[in-house]
């Protein structure tokens, strides 16, 4: 018996044949109201596919989305189903792209960014104007109602995660109906983001940066002639009273916009991706960030905390030299710049000059005050005192002598910043203590004997 080979052509049209009956029977079923074989149907339609919807010509693809976007409403998945509902309006807004495969396959890539990533020469532009729309209204309306109403109840009770699923709800629905405003979405990550769902709120926050928001909204004011109040008025109506003029209820026409969150957007995901250690996440959306804004301070010492946690030293120290550059009075990041340099021994006399600066900028620094002591003077004390005891053991005592003198002299500079921190902190045993060392190192006994009565005083909790 011969064998029979089908060719690329038969067995597309077989493929393609197989998602349209499957898909056609699921539209008849959802249109008459029978979920579970629109949904049999759906899932069969799937199965073919295997997710290439690009396959599908607009008309079924649009079909495609209604049947399972409904199923998927009807047995209580709101979110997923309005997700799904929302592609049909995303088809009227988005260019088709039409062509052939490398097998021979018609293809249609809605949008821009699908069709070059699918790499397929030679797309013909189309558009397409979906009919299906204005059939989801009745569908959606009840639960926009009522996923907006949980949204905000869930909010007020600081049910931060219920109130992001619900805001998400409430997006898509509004999507779906081709009415989308990302305002909902927007709030669904602040929602994420105050319950500490810092993975949820990282997702939603980078889609809504890829997405181009940035909360510039027009509104359209105008004075109610006879209340005196000040109303917010849709568009269109805006534009009908003004064209009225002194014949219709409201003066004083004027626009405003709504301030943009766009740099917020950016900062609050690098400050998620650094909660979730994604470093290298957070320095491409910081990258991104400070290419729009500059001048943000914020992404800039972001950048900097990134490259300290992740190890990148080199590029921290370069980040805090721009942070202070932008900023001279950033104590904080001068502070930084001293830890960073007191960690090379030849660089001591640079990280003494930073501290201070930053000492210069808040006298009562703590952190600060503590650099000058423990980074500067007390640095290398260990060696100092073994130097010291080798000398001694060796009865060099020239060499002992002039190495006592030394460290004494360098320990001694450090009793200001310490005086200063006991001064702000009376009670620290631990300050304390070392004041009295230090005081002793000095030979000041005086002082060294008020310290020591002191230390014992907190000790025992008098």
């Amino acid at each position: 018996m011969k064998k029979i080979i089908l060719s690329a052509a038969v067995i597309a049209f077989g493929f393609s044949f197989g998602q349209k009956k499957e898909i056609s029977a699921a539209f008849k079923a959802i249109e008459a109201n029978d979920t579970a074989t629109a949904n049999t149907q759906i899932g069969a339609a799937d199965a073919i596919l295997g997710g290439k919807t690009y396959l599908l010509e607009p008309t079924i693809l649009e079909q495609y989305y209604y049947a399972k976007g409904l199923g998927l409403l009807n047995t209580g998945k709101v979110s997923e189903g309005a997700e799904v509902l929302a592609n049909i309006s995303a088809l009227g807004k988005s260019k088709i792209y039409v062509g052939k495969n490398a097998e021979k396959q018609k293809v249609y890539y809605v949008g821009k960014q699908a069709a070059d990533a699918s790499g397929v020469a030679n797309l013909k532009e189309e558009t397409y104007a979906p009919t299906l729309v204005g059939n989801l209204g009745a569908k959606i309306n009840p639960l926009l109602t009522k996923a907006n109403e949980e949204a905000m109840a869930a909010y007020n009770a600081k049910n931060h995660e219920v109130a992001g699923k619900k805001f998400l709800e409430v997006n898509n629905l509004l999507a779906a109906a081709g009415s989308e405003d990302k305002l909902y979405k927007y709030y669904a990550g602040v929602s994420y983001a105050q319950g500490q769902k810092n993975v949820e709120a990282a997702k939603v926050y980078n889609e809504l940066i890829n997405e181009g928001y940035t909360g510039v909204k027009t509104e359209y004011k105008a004075k109610n002639k006879k209340t005196g109040a000040i109303e917010n008025l849709d568009k269109n109506t805006f534009e009908l009273y003004k064209k009225m003029g002194a014949t219709g209820d409201y003066t004083d026409f004027k626009t405003e916009n709504t301030p943009s969150v766009e740099q917020e957007l950016y900062e609050t995901a690098v400050a998620l991706e650094i909660e979730n250690q994604n470093y290298d996440s957070a320095l491409a959306l910081i990258d991104k960030g400070l290419a729009k804004f500059p001048k943000s301070s914020k992404l800039t010492e972001q950048q900097g905390t990134v490259y300290y946690k992740s190890g990148k030293i080199d590029q921290f120290m370069a980040n805090l030299k721009d942070q202070v550059a932008k900023n001279p009075n950033d104590k904080v990041s001068w502070y930084n710049l001293g830890v960073l340099a007191s960690k090379d021994p030849s660089k001591l006399a640079e990280a003494e000059g930073y501290f201070k600066k930053s000492l210069e900028i808040d006298p009562n620094y703590v952190e600060a005050l503590q650099g000058m002591i423990y980074n500067i003077y007390v640095n290398g004390d260990d060696k100092a005192i073994a130097a010291i005891d080798e000398a001694r053991k060796a009865k060099k005592m020239d060499v002992f002598n002039k190495l006592l003198g030394e460290r004494r002299a360098k320990l001694s500079k450090a009793i200001p910043y310490a005086e200063k921190i006991y001064s702000l902190n009376p009670k620290d045993v631990e300050i304390v203590s070392l004041l009295k060392g230090l005081y002793q190192t000095s030979h000041n006994d005086a002082k060294f004997q008020e310290m020591k009565a002191v230390e014992a005083a907190l000790k025992a909790g008098k």
